[in-house]
C-alpha cells in the first residue's frame, strides 16, 4: 500500500519544524520543506532555517538556489515532487513541513504553472509598455485581452497585470489558474495536520523569534546577501526580515524600527497563512494550546496507522 503524504502546516512560529522532526526521526525519513524563502542559499537566520549542525534529520528543498537567481513555484513543484516520489517508490513515509500555502498546494494538488521565464520577451514588452504608457493603459490592455483576469487583479498591481498578460501570450488565463487554487484535485493521497496556537501566544513566539534573529546576526546576514546580489532577486529581495533591514541601510528607517516592523509584518503574514491554509477542508487542526508536542506527535502517528488500515 502506498503511504499517504503527511503535511505539517501552520503559521510561522507555531512549532511545525520541531513536530515534523519528531515524525521524521520516528519514520527514519527526511523532512521536505515547503517554504518559499528557505529555498535560497544564505537566507538562513531571517527564514528561521534550522542550522545544518543542529538538524536532527535531513532537510530537503532548502538551499536549492542562490539569491541572485530567479526561482518559481513551477520549479519548486517539479523538485519537491521528485523528493516525494523517491520516498514513495522506496515505500517510505513522505513528510512535508512549511507555511507557504501555494508551494504546498503545488506539490500535493493538480496544479499547472507556466514556465515563468523572467527573461521572456513578453515580460520585457509589457514592462516597456507600462513605462511608456502608464499603469492605466496597461490595465486597459488586460481588460481588452482577458477581461475575466482583469476582474481578479487590482489596477495598481502592475506586477500581476504583467504576469496575466504574459499568460495571455502563452494561451493561458490568470483567472483560470486562480480558480484552480480553489478547485482542489489531489495529486497524492494526503493527511494534512495544521497547528494552531492562541493569538497572544503565537505573537509572543513571533516576537521572541525576531529578537533571536537579531542576536544571531540577521543584520550582518542581510549585508552579506546584498553583496552576493540579493537586489537582483524579484522575490528574495522582498522577504520579511530582509526588506525592512534594507530600508534601514538606505536610511529610510532605523535598525530598531526595522525590528519592530519585522515583528508587525510577521504577525500579519501569520494571519494570511492561516487564511490560506484554512481554505483546505482536508486539514485536521491541532491546537498546541491544548496538546503537548508529544501528544500531537502520537495523534499523527495513530492517524497514519488508521489511514493505512482503512
Amino acid at each position: 500500500m502506498t503511504n499517504p503524504v503527511v503535511c505539517i502546516v501552520g503559521p510561522t512560529a507555531s512549532g511545525k519544524s520541531a513536530l515534523a522532526d519528531l515524525l521524521a526521526e520516528h519514520f527514519c525519513v527526511p523532512v521536505i520543506s515547503v517554504d518559499a524563502m528557505q529555498v535560497y542559499r544564505g537566507m538562513d537566520i531571517g527564514t528561521a532555517k534550522t542550522p545544518i549542525h543542529k538538524r536532527r534529520v535531513e532537510l530537503q528543498m532548502v538551499d536549492v538556489c542562490d539569491v541572485n537567481q530567479n526561482y518559481s513555484v513551477d520549479i519548486f513543484q517539479k523538485q519537491a515532487r521528485h523528493c516525494v516520489d523517491t520516498l514513495l517508490s522506496e515505500k517510505r513515509q513522505p513528510i512535508l513541513c512549511g507555511g507557504t500555502g501555494l508551494y504546498l498546494d503545488a506539490v500535493i494538488d493538480e496544479m499547472n504553472f507556466p514556465s515563468g521565464d523572467v527573461q521572456s520577451l513578453s515580460r520585457e514588452k509589457y514592462t516597456r509598455y507600462v513605462e511608456n504608457e502608464g499603469k492605466e493603459a496597461l490595465y486597459a490592455l488586460l481588460q481588452k485581452k482577458d477581461p475575466a483576469s482583469a476582474q481578479e487583479i487590482h489596477p495598481n498591481n502592475i506586477r500581476r497585470i504583467i504576469r496575466a498578460l504574459e499568460l495571455c501570450d502563452q494561451g493561458q488565463s490568470y483567472a483560470s489558474i486562480h480558480k484552480g487554487l480553489l478547485d482542489r484535485k489531489s495529486h497524492y493521497s494526503v493527511l494534512i495536520f495544521g497547528l494552531t496556537r492562541n493569538r497572544e501566544e503565537l505573537y509572543r513566539r513571533i516576537d521572541e523569534r525576531v529578537d533571536l534573529m537579531f542576536e544571531q546576526g540577521l543584520v550582518d546576514e542581510v549585508q552579506g546577501l546584498l553583496n552576493r546580489g540579493l537586489r537582483n532577486s524579484k522575490t528574495a529581495y522582498k522577504a520579511i526580515g530582509y526588506k525592512e533591514i534594507i530600508d534601514a541601510f538606505e536610511g529610510l528607517t532605523s535598525i530598531d524600527e526595522a525590528r519592530k516592523r519585522i515583528k508587525m509584518h510577521t504577525r500579519r503574514y501569520a494571519k494570511r497563512q492561516l487564511s490560506w491554509l484554512r481554505r483546505d477542508k482536508r486539514t485536521i487542526w491541532l491546537s498546541l494550546d491544548e496538546l503537548s508536542q508529544q501528544e500531537a506527535f502520537e495523534f499523527i502517528v495513530y492517524s497514519i496507522k488508521q489511514w493505512k488500515r482503512d
